[in-house]
């Protein structure tokens, strides 16, 4: 069982732990804010079974069907994930609304607090371990998954706090008004999370930051092509495409050439982990003026192709 796959599981185990905890205290009491975060960690669970699925299924190698892996997977899941966290915020805010509208009685005590100060304390040491996980492996659906914990963490330690002032003031009305409020916040989450799980569904071109990275590997070995173009990136799960069009003087052999392009490939794959990059080989058209090669010289004629022959012959050496 890989490192993702583990995390997912220890992610499972620990809101069945806190959905059973919640629940109880939460129907004893009578409180809908401790009662909608018994609801928001059954979302997190689900969420939790979703991505330790996606995760087991994006670990399968290339196969016939999906010649380019099943990385996307890990999107869809995060798409799913972010969809349900809206669902359970609106239905809090319902059930809020409703008890402000409709009072009922709570009988708050030191348990409810201390259970969602508990809460909170085992969200973030597990969000954590998530987090690190799934920014080592990249993962999105891992990420999504410690996204609906780091956000228990804040709405737990909200709810708590709330409790604690009913307990102290005796205030019931600020247990729908916190559950209103926690809710907002999931939902700005969500939102967040949906935009971030959804492009990589719709091919979006990578980060400025790491096409950035790409065309400065790259202009490393401008002084023996003519020039690039046709740029193109996407990612799916957690590997990244990029593909391009290099140009080669007329004379360059096809061998030295693809040299050339191993080399770029593999310095892409070492900066940017789990790229795959394909470099389409291009002949010059013999346009000297506007030759990327051109430039560091004063005479710009068709010899100067012919040049940079030796230029290949000594980077290969």
């Amino acid at each position: 069982m890989n490192q993702k796959i583990k995390t997912a599981s220890l992610s499972i185990l620990s809101n069945s732990s806190l959905i059973i905890m919640k629940l109880i205290v939460g129907i004893s009491t009578g409180s809908v804010s401790i009662i909608s975060e018994a609801i928001h960690s059954t979302i997190d669970l689900i969420a939790s079974l979703i991505s330790f699925v996606s995760v087991k299924i994006s670990s399968k190698p290339a196969d016939t069907e999906h010649p380019y892996g099943h990385g996307k997977f890990e999107d869809v899941s995060g798409v799913i994930e972010a969809l349900l966290i809206f669902a359970a915020s609106i239905w809090i805010i319902i059930a809020a609304l409703d008890k402000l509208i409709f009072p009922k009685q709570i009988h708050p005590s030191s348990i409810g607090f201390l259970v969602m100060f508990i809460s909170s304390a085992i969200n973030f040491f597990v969000s954590m371990k998530l987090s690190k996980v799934a920014k080592k492996e990249d993962s999105m659906a891992l990420e999504a998954d410690a996204l609906h914990l780091r956000t228990d963490v804040y709405t737990s330690l909200g709810v708590g706090i709330g409790l604690f002032l009913i307990w102290i003031t005796k205030l019931e009305a600020l247990d729908p008004v916190i559950a209103i409020v926690v809710s907002i916040f999931i939902l700005k989450e969500a939102f967040n999370l949906l935009k971030k799980a959804f492009e990589p569904l719709v091919d979006v071109k990578l980060s400025d930051t790491e096409i950035e990275t790409i065309k400065n590997i790259i202009s490393k070995y401008d002084s023996v092509f003519c020039g690039f173009h046709k740029l193109r990136t996407r990612k799916s799960g957690n590997k990244r495409y990029t593909d391009l069009h290099l140009v080669f003087p007329g004379d360059t052999h096809v061998k030295d050439a693809h040299h050339i392009c191993d080399e770029i490939e593999d310095e892409i794959s070492k900066k940017l982990k789990s790229t795959e990059t394909m470099i389409h080989i291009e002949s010059c058209d013999n346009n000297c003026k506007d030759c990327n090669l051109s430039h560091n010289v004063q005479h710009k004629d068709e010899k100067y192709c012919v040049d940079m022959i030796k230029k290949i012959d000594g980077l290969l050496q």
